[in-house]
């Protein structure tokens, strides 16, 4: 992630008048051309883009003398791997500069070899029904046979050529393909944080040349989001910094904290920025999305997916005067049911992706439609049919866009997001070229330099005969990143809650009155730096450790300041009844951040400075001094069976424990009904094998399945750790594969209706997948898993292919399988991969 920077002096020679002069840079590594002090062009092999123009027409009261700056990172579009494009960061790989030259630019030359590469495209792949394919088949022979190419006369009768043919004009009723600027930056992924700033850089400044020489050019942006940054007045000071160092700096000196992308070019490339404001302001530069990143669209609580819109609207209001009407999520892992009402209760009524198109087993059935979500919300929804955020103008992607629409005869408009993307690049002056020759040319879908807003607004006037999706937008791929990088989702679940706890105690405290002043600014720091981990790449895991890193540092600073904000709460709501209580060793305050009463046995610190149970109720969003706990209707028995099972009870549940931690029983104290099947054990660790075929860290494919090894090698045997009273308890250690353990402490309180299991894995294993399974004796076709605000349910069978393509699903803190009047729940503080097959509750860990 280094970084050099090359002075370059140019001397363009005087008989060069009235040519067209480019600097020519090729390297492996991404660069940036800086004149005057000024980023002006990018430069990505990868991206085609390889020149910067210095004129168009040499004059002579031009500069015929001077100097550049090239800012070269020694990583290229796709980051710093060497071999497949999702290997790791290579600390050895070498970059190199190949090529730095002063050209003249032969214009005429290009324009003939666009004419030729759009006719020959026709030619092939039109048909040969189709008599379009054989007119621009001779048409291109003719141009050989009148083109000299040694006599730069002759071209313009070539180009001609063509251009009768470009001009002759299709019918009424030919499909309409909308083309929009694009190109998706993922925040972190195969690079770290501190890198997407240089990438946003280079990729909208090669827009905004763009723009100025095609007055016609739209560019849709997504994504607002932060980090923190250090104190930095100027990019051109500072944005080639090594990483090393820039990340000391940014770690040691994070006191602004400011919004991603479009705030990161702000604060270090603000010549830059002015540039895309004034283009904003002309409607061409186009901010859209609605989110404050592009989030994972399953993982994050119905609170954060609030935040992201929240933080993101807000966003786009104060710094461009209008919110966005689409929400825009072209890259995500699959969409929660709960978005559209999300959605519409945010301002937004417009969604766009295309990421279905990568669904491994099903073909989605459309590419326009509605989508109902769970309370019956609707928002209008399109999928690019070309299958891409990334088109290069070519024939054959425009004939793909038509031929794979699923919604023929509904809509006659469609999407075509055209740039390099993933790693940045964007548009090329060349997709641009290709796509002037087709703007409406017989034998192709009209073309046409479009808005989002252009196209959602003619979608909405066909939308008449469109179909309605309900549900869960589900992905058929990448269902590993539910469990991909456990402490990131363990993290993000945590600092979820510590937010919720902060902000209720906040609440009640201003509430109460007093001089409390809420803490509205940290809190939204907070929230900033939460949101911006659950970018697509980053919570699912499927980032490089550099990325991991600053995560979990994020997370720590999430805490470290939480608790802070809780502590002052407290003491601002509580500080009179503390101050009282100060002298009583026997009592305990004890707060409940949820909206119901609670009556648990918690663990508090005695007079000889041990820790001691105490049973007590709290009400609602409120709080309880602890003096006298109180005492159980029933205690909690423990006892050990001579066969080394320990059976547990506490008057509500009762439970019986192989001497492997297994669950052999499990029944509700007044009911004659069994919970687990005979023959069968629950809390059953069971490991796979996870070799997927491509995608490592996001996929887990059907056929691990078959490779099920239960675990079943005991280290330490259960024993009683809690002997009863108001928590019983038992403990026991298994081995895991060659080189993992496993330690689980399960957990009976006095008057709870649930068995706890705290478990610890010291996980050394590879391509490995660990589960544990708790089959049940309740028999029904659907099981409910917690999703945003709400629930889903999902078929425990797999009558169709698209029902056993949802093997492995996500859920929020709860899956459950019921019949009428019976069912049992599987509740979790951390994991998010679940599936429900027939009668067995699997969570993966």
């Amino acid at each position: 992630w280094e970084t050099c920077w090359f002075k370059v002096e140019l001397s363009i020679p005087p008989v060069w008048a009235g040519r067209e002069v480019h600097f020519v840079w090729e390297s492996d590594g991404e660069g940036m051309v800086w004149r005057d002090a000024q980023p002006v062009q990018g430069l990505t092999k990868e991206g085609e883009k390889t020149s910067y123009i210095l004129t168009s027409s040499l004059k002579e009261t031009e500069p015929h003398s001077l100097t550049l700056y090239v800012e070269l990172a020694c990583n290229g579009l796709f980051g710093a791997g060497k071999g497949s494009m999702i290997a790791p960061p290579d600390p050895d790989r070498r970059f190199t500069l190949s090529k730095a030259e002063l050209v003249v630019f032969n214009r005429d030359v290009y324009e003939l070899l666009v004419d030729l590469e759009i006719l020959l495209d026709m030619a092939q792949l039109l048909g040969e029904e189709n008599q379009r394919s054989f007119q621009a088949l001779y048409t291109a022979n003719q141009m050989v046979n009148v083109c000299d190419v040694t006599d730069p006369s002759t071209f313009p009768a070539a180009r001609d050529l063509a251009a009768a043919i470009f001009s002759q004009r299709n019918g009424g009723s030919q499909h309409t393909i909308h083309a929009v600027g694009h190109c998706h930056i993922d925040s972190a992924w195969l690079w770290p944080y501190e890198e997407t700033i240089r990438k946003c850089a280079r990729s909208w400044v090669t827009v905004v040349r763009l723009m100025e020489c095609n007055p016609e050019l739209t560019f849709a942006c997504s994504q607002v989001s932060e980090l923190p940054l250090g104190s930095v007045s100027s990019g051109a000071s500072c944005a080639g910094h090594e990483r090393g160092a820039m990340r000391w700096e940014l770690r040691l000196i994070s006191v602004l904290w400011q919004a991603q992308q479009f705030e990161w070019v702000r604060s270090w490339y603000p010549g830059l920025y002015a540039q895309i404001q004034d283009f904003v302001a002309k409607g061409r530069f186009i901010p859209v999305g609605g989110t404050w990143v592009e989030m994972d669209g399953n993982l994050p609580s119905g609170e954060s997916m609030v935040r992201q819109f929240l933080q993101g609207q807000r966003f786009f209001q104060e710094q461009f005067g209008r919110i966005c009407s689409e929400f825009w999520l072209p890259d995500t892992f699959g969409y929660s049911a709960q978005l559209p009402q999300l959605m519409r209760g945010c301002g937004i009524r417009r969604f766009l992706t295309q990421k279905l198109s990568w669904n491994l087993v099903n073909t989605f059935p459309h590419h326009t439609f509605f989508w109902e979500g769970i309370d019956g919300s609707r928002v209008l929804t399109h999928f690019p049919p070309g299958d891409s955020y990334g088109m290069h103008g070519r024939v054959e992607e425009m004939l793909k866009t038509v031929k794979n629409n699923k919604d023929k005869g509904r809509v006659n408009h469609s999407a075509f997001l055209f740039g390099f993307g993933d790693g940045g690049g964007g548009p090329t002056q060349m997709m641009l070229d290709r796509m002037k020759r087709m703007s409406d040319t017989d034998g192709l879908p009209r073309v046409q330099i479009s808005t989002p807003d252009r196209l959602f607004s003619v979608l909405e006037k066909e939308s008449s005969q469109l179909c309605t999706w309900v549900g869960e937008l589900f992905l058929e791929l990448h269902n590993g990143t539910y469990t991909t990088q456990a402490q990131i989702k363990k993290e993000n679940r945590e600092c979820e809650r510590i937010l919720h706890d902060i902000e209720v105690l906040s609440t009640l405290a201003l509430a109460r009155g007093g001089a409390f002043q809420y803490p509205a600014s940290q809190l939204q720091q907070l929230w900033r730096l939460l949101l911006l981990n659950q970018f697509h790449d980053v919570l699912p895991g499927s980032c490089i450790q550099l990325v991991v890193e600053d995560a979990l540092q994020h997370y720590a600073e999430i805490r470290r300041a939480g608790v802070r904000l809780q502590e002052e709460a407290v003491q601002s709501l509580c500080g009179d009844l503390l101050r009282r209580e100060a002298g009583s060793a026997e009592s305990t305050l004890v707060l409940n951040t949820l909206p119901w009463e609670r009556t648990e046995v918690i663990s508090r610190t005695g007079p000889a400075g041990t820790e001691a149970l105490a049973l007590v109720t709290v009400p609602s969003m409120g709080y309880a001094v602890v003096r006298e706990p109180l005492l159980p209707p029933q205690p909690v028995a423990v006892r050990k069976q001579e066969d080394g099972s320990v059976v547990m009870e506490n008057g509500v549940i009762a439970v019986c424990l192989d001497m492997m931690g297994r669950l052999a029983s499990l029944r509700l104290v007044h009911s004659e009904r069994e919970s687990v099947p005979d023959g069968c054990y629950a809390n059953q660790f069971a490991l796979f094998d996870d070799v997927p075929l491509y995608w490592d860290a996001w996929d887990v494919m059907d056929y691990h399945l078959e490779t099920r090894k239960p675990v079943t090698t005991l280290l330490k045997p259960l024993e009683i750790t809690l002997a009863g009273g108001l928590r019983g308890s038992a403990s026991f250690s298994l081995r895991i594969g060659k080189s993992s353990t496993l330690t689980q402490e399960i957990i009976l309180d006095a008057t709870c209706p649930y068995l706890r299991f705290l478990t610890q894995v010291e996980w050394k294993e590879a391509h490995k997948f660990l589960k544990v399974e708790f089959p049940v004796e309740v028999r029904s076709a659907n099981a409910t898993y917690e999703i945003q605000f709400g629930h889903l349910q999902r078929p425990t069978h797999w009558n169709t292919s698209w029902d056993w393509a949802r093997f492995e699903v996500w859920a929020h803190k709860w899956l459950d399988l019921s019949e009428h009047g019976f069912g049992v729940a599987l509740l979790n503080d951390c994991k998010y991969g679940a599936s429900a097959h027939r009668n067995v509750l699997s969570l993966s860990l």
